[in-house]
């Protein structure tokens, strides 16, 4: 027979799972009212969309709205993915950056492919983006950065992303010398740095709704030009 104390080996990893399940269970989803959307009236191109999406969910709180995921995969087809925030779109496509030698630096060498994807809760919005990658040259991709924030630069000065770390001390170490040098030397380079912008071929638009009436538009780029779909949510 089974001692107490067994007993309780047993049923405590029972027990959490289900205190898990039910967490989840009880979380709400979009309690709150949400913005609606006319897709009769959505532009012939998908950019204006998403800057007006991206402004929208900044003015109704959502932190961070430029936060986005980026999906990567590498020469096997394994893929990852991790959040990152977004430099800018326009017409030429969606920019982001990273060392050429992190991971996805190295995945977008094997497989210049790639999806983001936002999410505003606050709004019941998302949107995905998926479509072929190309790196800016070293002009631009240095512009990009010095652009950015003295806490963007100390940090693409500290370098190593994506390597096996030895301590945190190690860290404390290298990111103390790349504050001090960053503030010495606003115009720092960083050659590793890379500007990459994702040429968009596919963008769905979905616009969440209480009864789970999913509004969801898709733009495909097919013979030079955008077209529209709705989908099944």
């Amino acid at each position: 027979m089974d001692s107490p104390d067994s007993l309780d080996d047993d049923a405590s990893p029972a027990a959490a799972s289900l205190a898990f399940r039910e967490l989840l269970r009880g979380l709400r989803v979009w309690d709150t009212e949400l913005p609606s959307f006319d897709p009769a009236q959505a532009p012939a191109e998908p950019l204006p969309l998403f800057r007006q999406w991206l402004r929208e969910a900044a003015e109704a709180g959502v932190p961070e709205p430029h936060t986005m995921t980026l999906a990567t995969a590498d020469a096997a087809g394994a893929p990852s993915v991790r959040t990152l925030m977004l430099h800018d779109a326009d017409e030429r496509g969606w920019h982001f950056g990273t060392h050429r030698g992190s991971r996805k630096g190295r995945e977008l060498a094997a497989r210049p492919r790639a999806a983001l994807g936002f999410y505003w809760a606050a709004v019941g919005r998302q949107i995905r983006i998926r479509g072929t990658v190309t790196a800016a040259d070293p002009a631009e991709s240095a512009a990009d950065l010095h652009r950015r924030s003295p806490g963007a630069l100390a940090a693409a000065l500290v370098g190593h992303q994506s390597e096996v770390l030895g301590s945190l001390e190690e860290l404390a170490h290298a990111s103390d010398a790349a504050w001090e040098r960053a503030r010495r030397e606003p115009d720092a380079p960083v050659p590793s740095w890379t500007l990459y912008v994702l040429r968009a071929e596919e963008i769905e638009f979905f616009q969440g709704d209480a009864r789970r009436r999913h509004v969801r538009l898709n733009y495909r780029y097919e013979g030079g030009h955008w077209e529209k779909e709705l989908l099944w949510p």
